[in-house]
């Protein structure tokens, strides 16, 4: 059957979208989202998401990894409202729901605000810190995130035994200032460097920001710019968390499957 699809990008996080408030798609079909997913041989993107509808919220979004599995994606929420927007379902501000459970977001000049789930205290991990934003993040602090062996180490890591057996991903972080971050991410899930993550650069703000009360952080990453306000509260665990960047229409095609 030809079905129509759309392809945005958040901060170089690319997403098929697909309108399937017609419940359509066959989301049991993993074999598919990786073929969809697949660079060479379907459309290519990081994830493939589905909007449905649900009695209780403006809509649901169903988000798949490019390997089939599911994770809550902060860029891909952002670009998941911004097609919300498109089709007409909402309109400045909505709330929906996602695998880590109900989030709301706005659009304000051009930029798409993500309410992120409450997160738990940082957690030392040797040198390193951990803290789950929604998905699981392993956060490194490094010189130089540029010349970093991104994969190399984000690889070794993602796959370490104490993670298993569901792993995590990796984010490499570099400070620019004392309100700007450098961010590179290996992700679980594409298995690979992406240009960007939101839950990731998400992760490493926290991280950063440790103990103050009130953090506005600005991230770097290769695909651009995001930035990341939050509060602390006095037992360090997280609220009102909010993943703020761009999310753009590519292009639109047709497929069949």
């Amino acid at each position: 059957m030809e079905r129509l699809f759309y392809k945005y990008q958040g901060t170089g996080n690319d997403f098929i979208m697909i309108d399937d408030r017609n419940d359509l798609v066959d989301d049991s079909n993993l074999a598919l989202v990786s073929k969809l997913c697949d660079r060479r041989f379907g459309i290519g993107a990081d994830g493939l998401i589905l909007i449905r509808n649900h009695p209780d919220f403006d809509f649901e979004m169903i988000y798949f990894n490019a390997d089939g599995s599911q994770s809550m994606c902060g860029n891909g929420a952002r670009c998941a409202v911004a097609f919300s927007s498109f089709l007409g379902i909402i309109k400045q501000e909505t709330r929906f729901l996602a695998i880590d459970g109900p989030h709301e977001a706005m659009i304000r000049e051009g930029l798409v605000h993500l309410k992120m789930g409450d997160a738990g205290k940082v957690q030392r991990n040797g040198e390193d810190q951990f803290v789950n934003t929604g998905s699981p993040h392993h956060v490194r602090f490094v010189a130089s995130a540029s010349d970093y062996p991104v994969y190399e180490e984000g690889k070794q890591i993602r796959y370490d035994a104490g993670y298993a057996p569901a792993g995590t991903n990796v984010n490499f972080v570099e400070k620019l200032s004392d309100n700007k971050l450098f961010v590179r991410t290996y992700e679980r899930g594409v298995e690979d460097e992406t240009l960007s993550c939101g839950t990731g650069v998400t992760a490493a703000a926290l991280a950063f920001a440790g103990d103050q009360p009130k953090a506005h952080i600005q991230i770097n990453t290769l695909g651009g710019q995001l930035s990341v306000k939050f509060d602390s509260n006095p037992d360090g665990t997280f609220k009102e968390i909010w993943l703020i960047g761009p999310a753009e229409q590519v292009f639109q095609g047709k497929i069949n499957f």
